[in-house]
């Protein structure tokens, strides 16, 4: 399945960019492009940042919509076989807050998927995931903290939330409330961007050095 999956993205790929560096963005809906063209996506708008901008990185994105940290972790393996990456984004969690799982089993999924991207050389943005209020005061702050528990632990750089400035405005979000539209992909991409650039432009003094 993954296999599979990672040749259907390598095809979209334009020949140029087949023997550069990869960025590994291993997310959930949020990075996969639920309910819009995947082409219109942040992780596409990412591709063509990075074009534009002179980063010779191919973006492959291996996010699936409604993937745990577990499902991530399980998969992580081969993805890394196949992908090679320098760089990886981490935005995952939401499925796991959302469907009320142990957030010690969140915490301790996204510590062996950091440990085994750091033990394969590849830098990594973690991404932190906000969970809708109606979960409550106490549980979204536990939430939360995961990820700067993990990001201090790991000593990775931590990002900011996806949909920072997004989530609150209907006109950028889908009717369920929880997906942004095509019209907010600019906006996410905008959030990550000041985080991921410095990780870039280590890798490449690094790849020099």
């Amino acid at each position: 399945m993954v296999r599979w999956l990672l040749l259907i993205i390598l095809c979209f790929v334009p020949a140029a960019f087949a023997a550069d560096k990869s960025l590994l963005v291993l997310g959930d809906s949020l990075s996969a492009g639920y309910g819009i063209d995947v082409e219109h996506g942040w992780v596409a708008l990412l591709q063509e940042r990075l074009t534009s901008r002179g980063y010779t990185y191919r973006v492959v994105n291996a996010s699936i919509s409604g993937d745990t940290t577990s499902g991530a972790y399980a998969r992580l393996a081969e993805l890394l076989r196949e992908s090679r990456p320098e760089i990886a984004i981490v935005e995952l969690g939401g499925n796991d807050g959302l469907r009320g799982l142990p957030l010690e089993e969140m915490y301790q999924n996204l510590s062996r998927i950091i440990t085994q991207l750091l033990e394969n050389e590849t830098s990594v943005l973690l991404i932190p995931i906000q969970l809708p209020p109606n979960y409550g005061q106490i549980y979204t702050a536990k939430f939360q903290e995961v990820y700067q528990r993990l990001a201090e632990e790991h000593e990775v750089v931590a990002g900011k939330f996806l949909l920072d400035g997004i989530a609150l405005n209907t006109d950028l979000m889908q009717a369920d409330g929880i997906h942004p539209k095509a019209n907010a992909q600019m906006l996410i991409l905008d959030n990550i961007w000041p985080f991921l650039q410095p990780v870039l432009d280590g890798q490449n003094i690094d790849s020099k050095s």
